[in-house]
């Protein structure tokens, strides 16, 4: 597989996605375990690319894996965290209970 074909695919696809085009950054290295394509994108376009719950990345990562497979090549995508961001912590809901209901149903037999 060119160059040229996985790696403006990504571009082209990004671009098509986010609202700043101008700052999206593709990098392409390939080594023993295939190719790493790394994106980079504006710290407000993070949600865009990576979907909810990780659909819109998953999707593209898959994409990525079909085009390797035409020419058994491995493309494993990378996103590029922006300088400066700090991920949030994870919110834990009051209704989420610390025991699983195997752990509830053995305390019970006891």
């Amino acid at each position: 597989m060119s160059e040229i074909q996985d790696k403006e695919f990504v571009e082209y696809i990004v671009k098509a996605i986010v609202e700043f085009p101008d700052d999206v950054t593709v990098d392409r290295k390939v080594d023993e375990m295939g190719v790493l394509i790394s994106l980079g994108v504006n710290p407000s376009d993070m949600g865009k690319i990576i979907g909810k719950e990780g659909h819109t990345v998953n999707a593209l990562r898959t994409l990525l894996r079909v085009m390797g497979a035409k020419s058994n090549a491995r493309i494993n995508l990378k996103i590029l965290e922006p300088e400066g961001s700090e991920r949030p912590q994870r919110r834990i809901s009051e209704d989420d209970s610390t025991t699983t209901p195997l752990e509830e149903k053995a305390t019970e037999v006891v």
